[in-house]
């Protein structure tokens, strides 16, 4: 990812912002995990996509005052004590190359910085990211910091910035697509791996251990999320994670992991059977799955509401489950199936963006169909990640087998 692509989206995001205002972002910091340990620390997504910046305590300001854009990032100032502990610290240099922002300022001037724009300026807007996930959210640094500013300028009015950035986000640049394809693409070879080695007997992680090899010798430094490795009945439940428990001859695995490269995430599902020999009956389920896919992925084009793609998947499950006599009314379908079968894929796994919309060519997203048996110990799903197009969609983990003929030919070669 070059600099080019962070200025392209600043210049984008600055035609959502009035004059007469500032935007101010935060790169975040890594929590306290326990005593003087803690948690490896990741860039908040909205500030990466704005500067290509992945440090903590970096700040982003923009000013629009009279149509006259200023751009400044703060970083920490070296300190040659703190660096023999943890490292060297961004360089001015690093900062302007990551992000193409030339006016780099040292962090602990920026309060006043800030306030000296409020003083000379009309300012009438404060842009934050004021991302909360629900009423009981621990505050973030945007939020704090917004009780300060209105607090200290009470004439300044907040505004949240969070959805133009998000809305920004959906549409992928082809940057974007070439680093989700490379984390597909690592994806594949650990999955490869899961099947070359699972055996009937070994418990849940010591086949997730393969994936997890795979990874790290790709230079992967993260996981798009927590891997599931669900054998047998622990398939049918739908965040299954802890991993632990020992596969059994004839059980199948479901396993939904993803490798993120440069941030950005690979979301695969597959199931296969850990003697690399399907049942007769999970092959019928198997195919019904795999056939609610392909339903599902023929919808897909632009124009098409969001929404119709969870009633295409409902509506080939429906008519599978039917004919074989597992239901008799499409109503029963939620027994075995509950869940929807797409989300946004990008710089988060279950990414940002509107599910009450129509399709865009640019967007990327899962298609993830399964079914759930408790009563037959069946868990299978399946997930594909799609770009939308122009005309329709490309599948960009096409490569990644998924037939039952191809799975038992490659387990048991």
């Amino acid at each position: 990812m070059n600099k080019e692509f962070f200025t392209r989206n600043r210049a984008n995001l600055l035609k959502r912002i009035k004059d007469n205002s500032i935007l101010v972002l935060f790169s975040g910091e890594a929590p306290q995990k326990s005593a003087d340990e803690d948690y490896s620390f990741t860039p908040n997504r909205n500030f990466y996509y704005l500067t290509g910046v992945n440090r903590e305590k970096t700040i982003l300001m923009i000013t629009k005052i009279d149509d006259k854009v200023s751009q400044t990032l703060f970083i920490e100032k070296a300190d040659p004590v703190v660096e023999k502990w943890v490292g060297k610290r961004m360089t001015v240099e690093e900062a302007k190359e990551a992000s193409g922002i030339d006016n780099i300022k040292l962090l602990d001037g920026f309060e006043s910085v800030l306030g000296r724009y409020i003083l000379s300026y009309d300012v009438k807007r404060l842009y934050l990211d004021l991302e909360s996930r629900g009423w009981d959210s621990v505050p973030t640094r945007a939020n704090l910091f917004a009780r300060t500013v209105f607090e200290k300028y009470p004439q300044i009015k907040i505004k949240n910035i969070y959805h133009d950035i998000c809305n920004l986000r959906v549409i992928k640049g082809e940057e974007e697509i070439v680093e989700i394809k490379k984390a597909i693409e690592i994806t594949y070879e650990g999955i490869k791996s899961l099947m070359n080695n699972a055996r009937p007997g070994m418990l849940e992680y010591q086949i997730e251990a393969n994936f997890d090899y795979v990874l790290k010798c790709s230079g992967v430094t993260d996981y798009a999320f927590k891997t599931i490795a669900a054998s047998g009945v622990n398939g049918t439940v739908l965040h299954y994670s802890k991993n632990n428990a020992n596969t059994q001859d004839g059980d199948l695995i479901l396993f939904d992991l993803g490798a993120q490269w440069k941030y950005y995430n690979a979301d695969i599902s597959r199931t296969f059977p850990v003697n690399g020999k399907f049942t007769e009956r999970q092959k019928e389920i198997y195919n019904i799955v795999l056939k609610a896919m392909e339903d599902t992925m023929a919808v897909i084009k632009p124009g098409v509401p969001f929404s119709k793609l969870n009633e295409a998947t409902k509506l080939s499950l429906a008519e599978s489950l039917k004919k074989i006599g597992l239901i008799n009314e499409d109503s029963e379908l939620s027994k075995y199936y509950y869940h929807g079968v797409s989300h946004y894929l990008g710089l988060d796994t279950h990414d940002v963006g509107d599910g009450n919309t129509e399709l865009k060519s640019g967007m990327v997203l899962t298609v993830e169909p399964g079914l759930y048996i408790e009563e037959e110990k069946i868990g299978i799903r399946i997930e594909d990640d799609v770009l939308v197009t122009e005309s329709g969609y490309e599948n960009l983990s096409k490569d990644i087998i998924k037939t039952v003929e191809d799975i038992e030919q490659f387990m048991n070669r």
